[in-house]
């Protein structure tokens, strides 16, 4: 995956609570298993007011011209903000892919369901805890200022504007930041110890040859 570092990005205010991972990726779009190809239909029923179904081709369906991910000002945005509790519901890890796929590189919120959570990290998705007098600082900036950005210094743990006149630090556990720093997911963090499986592996099968 890619290493998260320093990440400056256009916010788009997502201003609902308990968002579910159905809605933001429908269930029947989980029938792959590839990490890509999911942005197209990510918040597929908020963002078009028919159903959406694998294989559709977006460009000839309605979009909702209410839906915040719909407004011109907020296209192209890297960085979410939502209320409590965003991912809650299902286990699906199709909710990063999507969310990846679309664009995102971070999410700030006050809290995140816990397997969503997990989820975000194993797959290069910064989910960011603030605290709701900070997002409510932030969701009025985005909707009052077009081109509200927001950078975020995964080394410094801050979240701030390009100016500096606002500025948060987010805690985040050293091994998850180390991961995401160097851009390594689970089957990279194995990788690193290839030499140790081997050396294991050979030695396995010299001291237990019938297990082969």
């Amino acid at each position: 995956m890619n290493p998260f570092r320093i990440v400056t990005g256009l916010v788009a205010p997502l201003d609902r609570a308990n968002v579910d991972t159905d809605a933001i990726i429908p269930k029947q779009f989980l029938k792959s298993i590839k990490r890509s190809g999911f942005g197209p239909n990510l918040f597929d029923e908020w963002r078009y007011l028919d159903r959406g179904e694998p294989g559709m081709d977006n460009s000839h369906r309605p979009e909702n011209p209410n839906f915040v991910l719909n407004l011109p000002r907020y296209r192209g945005a890297e960085i979410l903000l939502a209320r409590r509790n965003f991912g809650c519901g299902s286990s699906r890890e199709h909710a990063p892919w999507a969310l990846l796929d679309f664009g995102f590189r971070a999410l700030i919120a006050p809290s995140y369901a816990d397997i969503f959570f997990n989820n975000c990290f194993k797959n290069g998705l910064l989910p960011i805890v603030l605290p709701e007098n900070a997002l409510d600082a932030l969701f009025d900036a985005a909707n009052v200022h077009p081109g509200f950005a927001l950078t975020i210094d995964l080394e410094r743990q801050t979240v701030a504007t390009p100016d500096g006149a606002m500025q948060w630090r987010f805690e985040l556990e050293a091994f998850r930041k180390h991961c995401l720093l160097n851009g390594l997911d689970e089957i990279a963090l194995t990788l690193g110890h290839a030499d140790a499986i081997r050396d294991f592996e050979s030695r396995r099968l010299h001291e237990q040859p019938w297990l082969a």
